[in-house]
């Protein structure tokens, strides 16, 4: 996993990077009703860590959108809307632990220690869910969600995709690996 998170973006790489968001944004006007671009605008640029973080996830494919307002927190929630799971985020297991637990055929990294190398969350069961009301993602892969700490006790973890116009919630060793699996996060700013 790259550090870039820790890397200042420079004006033109943060002007670049907010066309793009601003292009994801008005192609995808279902996924924020009633929120505009110009107020999201304003609280990306009153703090750079922000754009260092939809950087990282957008350079690690997971086409990062506003999918919501927390008007409790004063904060735009961001997910990965990519079509399929991040591909610069798959063939990973599902924490440090599992990782670290792995004797033979190690992956290169795992989706917690991931996530906070980039300053996300990822997605719990009830925001996937969320996310796939106002598309159809994953359809090929799937993506590890947040799991409960008694079935990660007992050596297990959560994914989810969408076969058959369904979500589906499965589980797997956390220190499972697939070549479609990955993971998707949440960011709030």
């Amino acid at each position: 996993m790259s550090k870039s998170t820790t890397k200042k973006l420079s004006a033109a790489e943060q002007q670049e990077l907010l066309q793009t968001l601003k292009a994801r944004f008005d192609k995808n006007m279902k996924r924020h009703k009633g929120i505009a671009w110009n107020d999201v605008q304003a609280k990306l640029e009153s703090g750079p860590a922000a754009l260092r973080t939809l950087n990282e996830m957008e350079i690690t494919g997971g086409e990062p959108d506003v999918v919501g307002f927390d008007k409790k927190a004063g904060e735009y929630i961001f997910f990965d809307c990519s079509a399929e799971t991040p591909k610069g985020r798959r063939s990973i297991c599902f924490d440090g632990e599992a990782l670290a637990a792995r004797k033979q055929h190690k992956p290169d990294d795992s989706a917690v220690e991931m996530a906070k190398a980039i300053g996300i969350e990822i997605l719990s069961e009830e925001e996937y869910r969320q996310l796939q009301e106002l598309g159809e993602f994953d359809l090929k892969t799937s993506s590890w969600i947040q799991t409960p700490a008694k079935i990660r006790k007992l050596g297990g973890a959560l994914f989810c995709d969408r076969r058959y116009d369904t979500v589906f919630v499965y589980h797997n060793g956390a220190d499972s690996y697939y070549g479609a699996r990955g993971f998707r996060g949440s960011f709030r700013v």
